[in-house]
């Protein structure tokens, strides 16, 4: 086997040595299914950014910013990210609080309704197990490319890699793994972009060659590369959608599962805050290293086809075998991650959340969701042996599923004292309904809908407003009314000032972020870019009004109010004085 081969074939054998070992200590349902509610912040971090970090972004989306849109993709302030936060502030730290074993459960808990936990339940089954389908279809086309084995072989390979201690550790060796994961492709993408750029003569030269492509000469505006044989017309129709993308995004950060699931584990809700700060930063971070090294490519090869291969290209042919080496298996980390983090909530939610399974006994309910683990892995494998890959545009269909279905509901599950069971269940159909219905005929060319009509708004819009309406037609239960009041008690074990002063350098790091990154960008990017294209100021300074230029001055907006913001939030609820 050649380096690559090695690399990937140890750090897979490492992970399944520690979830397997992380399975002997799983005793409880509540060790399989939330690790024991005992993660610290550092693991909760690695499995929120592991999980989110997949075959989408090193190959489906660095292969896009390849293509033509690394311009928007590393200076638009990953506005995505702030759902974190967002996320953490409005729902995570209540769905900790509620002590409940799937997000699943836990709607069916807040509404009293074992039909909107089925719901939910079915939901999950379907998105994330069509995720896990493109990051087993991810897993398999590295392995296909990387070594003799045929795409059937590295399907197979990538489907017993992470079934193996998936199925047997569950959460607890799904969030160990992920840590372990995330530091690997973190280091291997910081390291492999340093020495890009450095090799290539410095960020200048980068630039100035990059604007020289001919075949991309928009590659490094703000709106990339559109008009004919593009999905965007005009550049008011890529800011459009970009800005729909974002926001859709970030709703998926505030509830999806594979997001909010992981507040379940963490030891407080002070952990929770600080881990959505700080995967709200680093997944920031590391979007715009990988969209940058996808733009990059384009200097050692223009016409890479399949373009979501570009990366793995580059890892073979433009890095040191060592480095290239660690880049691929850091891929491979972030593809495994996933996979085991959807097998993990579909299988939960196949064994706990839609009925077929009723039993007060802890081992055999364990046996149960073990088998069941292995059931919905199978079906995920026999579907990517007969669907062909499309990682970039299915998982971008299937991840803004839960900003319709269950954004408005998810929030105002917390918020407010109106909303109840039946809109909550039809609330979350209707917007499930509008979006996929929509997407599916815009999917097969039978429509074509405008940038400001995409599917996610007109899910969420026909879920916010049928929930609206059927909560004025239907009344809230006393069971629902106590379990808010609940939910909106504060542990007296998290009232406590030497946690909330740990807590708030935390938000104080996103401050920082949107003082440092505008001077980065406009140093590095924003200023080589204006010299290369001759679009300076008259008198040769920055021209600040330039969509470039006002992009990146949005960092400084978007994270010194949101670290602000959160600051004030977490100094009102947590601190004794208060």
């Amino acid at each position: 086997m050649d380096i690559y081969t090695t690399t990937i074939a140890i750090s897979i054998l490492i992970y399944i040595a520690i979830g397997n070992y992380a399975g002997r200590g799983v005793k409880r349902l509540d060790d399989y299914y939330v690790a024991g509610r005992r993660a610290p912040t550092l693991i909760i971090v690695g499995t929120l950014v592991a999980s989110v970090m997949s075959s989408t972004m090193f190959l489906g989306e660095a292969g896009f910013s390849y293509a033509g849109q690394m311009g928007p993709y590393v200076l638009f302030p990953q506005a995505a990210t702030v759902g974190y936060v967002i996320g953490a502030i409005f729902f995570g730290r209540y769905l900790r609080r509620s002590r409940a074993t799937t997000v699943a459960d836990f709607f069916g808990k807040r509404f009293n309704s074992t039909r909107v936990q089925a719901l939910s339940g079915i939901t999950i089954i379907l998105a994330l197990g069509g995720y896990l389908l493109a990051v087993t279809q991810g897993a398999a086309i590295l392995l296909s490319q990387l070594t003799e084995l045929g795409y059937i072989q590295g399907l197979i390979i990538a489907w017993l890699s992470y079934t193996t201690f998936t199925m047997y550790s569950g959460s607890r060796g799904v969030i160990l793994t992920d840590t372990l994961m995330f530091l690997l492709f973190t280091f291997a993408s910081v390291a492999a972009a340093i020495y890009m750029v450095g090799d290539l003569g410095g960020m200048s030269s980068v630039i100035e060659r990059l604007v020289a492509v001919e075949e991309k000469t928009d590659l490094l505006s703000w709106h990339g590369i559109i008009g004919p044989g593009t999905e965007w017309p005009t550049p008011t129709d890529f800011l459009i959608w970009m800005i729909v993308i974002d926001a859709s995004w970030a709703l998926v950060y505030v509830v999806s599962p594979w997001q909010s699931s992981r507040h379940l584990m963490a030891k407080n809700e002070h952990v929770v805050l600080r881990a959505a700060c700080i995967a709200c930063l680093a997944v920031g971070l590391l979007q715009v290293i990988v969209y940058g090294m996808g733009g990059i490519i384009n200097l050692g090869k223009a016409d890479i086809v399949p373009e979501e291969s570009a990366a793995i290209w580059a890892s073979l042919t433009m890095m040191p075998e060592i480095l290239g080496a660690l880049m691929l298996a850091g891929i491979m980390a972030a593809v495994l991650s996933s996979a085991s983090t959807f097998l993990s909530l579909v299988g939960f939610s196949a064994s706990n959340d839609i009925g077929i399974h009723k039993s007060d006994d802890e081992q055999k309910t364990l046996r149960f969701s073990r088998l069941m683990m292995l059931v919905i892995g199978t079906i995920a494998l026999i579907a990517a042996l007969v669907f062909p890959p499309n990682i970039f545009w299915l998982t971008t269909f299937i991840a803004t599923v839960f900003a319709s279905s269950w954004g408005p509901v998810g929030l105002m599950s917390i918020w407010s004292k109106n909303i109840t069971e039946s809109a909550a269940f039809w609330g979350m159909l209707s917007g499930l309904v509008f979006n996929v219905v929509p997407k599916f005929f815009e999917f097969i060319g039978m429509i074509e809908l405008p940038s400001y009509l995409n599917p996610v708004i007109i899910g969420a819009t026909v879920s916010l407003v049928v929930t609206l309406l059927v909560s004025k037609l239907t009344t809230v239960s006393q069971e629902e009314v106590s379990y808010l009041e609940k939910l909106h008690q504060a542990p007296a074990d998290e009232i406590d000032a030497h946690k909330t002063r740990t807590t708030l350098w935390a938000p104080a790091i996103l401050i920082a972020n949107g003082l440092i990154m505008p001077f980065l960008l406009i140093t590095y990017y924003v200023r080589p870019y204006q010299e290369a294209t001759q679009t300076l100021a008259a008198n040769g300074s920055l021209d600040w009004f330039a969509g470039e230029a006002i992009l990146v001055m949005s960092w400084f907006v978007v994270y010194v109010s949101l670290g602000i913001f959160s600051i004030r939030i977490i100094r009102n609820a947590y601190s004794p004085l208060k």
